[in-house]
């Protein structure tokens, strides 16, 4: 007696069709699982035994062998519990064979029946609506694998509403979309006293998906001003929500069901490791560039990271996507996020101030910023310096614009861009302009060319350092409603860049 039923296994977000082949034949009692299982996978035998025998049904006194194909890839995690029970079901002439084959299923199963939700419920709906299969998973992950909206999605909260199902019983409807929840955040730039430039440089940041290095001394209020800039980034894109929620449900973060339109912002501890903040270790698990897709990744104590994590972000800053290699497969993630960095001008954080300063200053400054390499330091394309702010003025009335206006200002500059983008699938945001793109839709008027060109001679721009300024230009432009790049566009672009507080180049 064989029969088959189908689950999937995960590369990154792409989910791999796996079929679940189970042979029970004559010969001594025995429950074997091949085809390359992990520990997880391996004690799904005993889940699926105790599940059965709470449903009342007892395995026969014979040789049960259960492959999943193909045998060479790697299987990971508890969600084959369901599928290899359907299959041994099936096997069994418990349920209808014809029927689970035309279906894609996943969870993990409790040794009363129930199931347990897992993670990947969304992208394992993206791998059934491509192979035109109904998805099965727990009724936890139904909502959330439902928003896929291709397929259709059946949820069972336990073995038994499974076997219910199959037999006609009590056939399960199909789940329900959750939510697409879209939050307010209290927090109101209004709130931080004075730091207008800052402000002024998160709102082109948040425009054009540009990265910002803040320096300045402790408690000028760097974690402050960032913490704000969620407040006012336009809500995700339908599709932006999409390659968001994947990661997320990867990992497990998506609660309820419900997919939120909210930006990611992720703010790691300078403590972390490597694997935690580009991916990897068990698993190859998304890191904290990828969960931050499409939002912020705030990395607060900047040169307080290991150097060798900080390095690693070059070439995601640059690609959008992260490479986790491993000794059998290589891994890809998208991470196209903006990059907040925030530092003390050096270790002790008052070198501005001759008062309070260490005597190593101002060597303590070089050498404190120093930990961040040059090439790192040259993909930051707005700098600015955020100076303390006097006591006496925490006393005065809020001042500067709401967070309502700067969003308002900050969504009207997206959606020019998405109009010029139309003819450029691959272009969201300014940040993504580059090559032949760039000179056509970012190209200053002459004076603004004659003043780029100067700087650039005089400074010593570097190509990445030239374009940047351009890019940057275009996103003032924008926030200005201007169709054209403009000297003053240009000008303020490079007085970003070239902050001398930040080490500008």
């Amino acid at each position: 007696m064989t029969a088959r039923s189908y689950t999937v296994a995960f590369e990154g977000v792409e989910a791999r069709l796996v079929e679940v082949q189970c042979a029970v034949t004559p010969g001594a009692p025995a429950f074997t699982l091949v085809g390359l299982p992990d520990k997880a996978v391996s004690e799904a035998k005993e889940r699926v035994r105790a599940s059965l025998q709470a449903l009342s049904i007892a395995l026969p006194s014979k040789r049960i062998t259960i492959n999943l194909s193909p045998a060479d890839l790697p299987k990971e995690g508890s969600h084959f519990d369901l599928p290899i029970a359907i299959a041994l079901l099936a096997a069994l002439d418990i349920i209808p064979r014809e029927d689970v084959e035309g279906v894609v299923s996943l969870g993990e199963l409790s040794l009363d029946g129930r199931l347990i939700p897992v993670a990947g419920a969304l992208p394992a709906a993206m791998a059934a609506a491509v192979e035109d299969r109904t998805l099965l998973c727990p009724r936890a992950c139904g909502a959330e694998a439902a928003w896929v909206g291709a397929t259709q999605v059946l949820a069972a909260a336990s073995l038994e509403e499974v076997l219910h199902h199959y037999t006609g019983r009590a056939p399960l409807s199909p789940a329900e979309a959750g939510e697409v929840t879209r939050t307010r955040d209290p927090r109101d730039f209004r709130e931080v006293k004075g730091q207008e430039r800052a402000k002024r440089a998160l709102e082109i940041a948040a425009a054009g998906r540009h990265h910002l290095f803040m320096v300045g001394t402790p408690g000028s209020g760097k974690s402050m001003l960032a913490a704000r800039l969620p407040g006012i980034l336009p809500p995700l894109s339908a599709v932006e929500a999409l390659e968001t929620s994947m990661i997320h449900s990867l990992a497990g973060l998506l609660t309820e069901g419900g997919i939120s339109r909210d930006r990611p912002f992720r703010e790691p501890h300078h403590a972390a490791s490597m694997a935690a903040i580009v991916g990897g270790g068990r698993g190859a698990k998304p890191g904290e560039i990828s969960l931050a897709h499409n939002g912020v990744l705030f990395l607060d104590e900047f040169p307080e990271f290991p150097r060798t994590v900080l390095d690693t972000l070059r070439q995601p800053i640059e690609t959008g996507t992260v490479v986790v290699a491993r000794a059998n497969a290589h891994i890809r993630y998208p991470c196209r996020f903006l990059l907040i960095a925030a530092a003390n001008p050096c270790k002790c954080g008052y070198l501005s101030d001759p008062n309070r300063a260490c005597g190593r200053a101002p060597i303590c400054g070089e050498d404190y910023l120093g930990r961040i390499s040059g090439p790192l330091m040259d993909r930051f394309d707005l700098r600015v310096e955020v100076p303390p702010v006097a006591f006496t003025d925490l006393d005065l009335p809020a001042s500067g614009d709401a967070s309502t206006s700067i969003a308002a200002r900050v969504s009207t500059a997206r959606d020019r861009q998405s109009t010029r983008f139309a003819d450029h699938p691959d272009l969201r945001v300014n940040a993504d302009l580059e090559g032949a793109s760039l000179e056509e839709l970012a190209t200053p008027d002459s004076e603004g060319k004659a003043l780029i060109s100067r700087v650039a001679e005089r400074m010593g721009l570097s190509a990445r350092g030239y374009h940047r300024i351009l890019r940057v230009a275009r996103t003032i432009a924008d926030l200005e409603g201007s169709a054209a790049v403009r000297k003053p566009h240009i000008a303020e672009a490079i007085s970003f860049r070239l902050s001398s507080a930040v080490g500008g180049i």
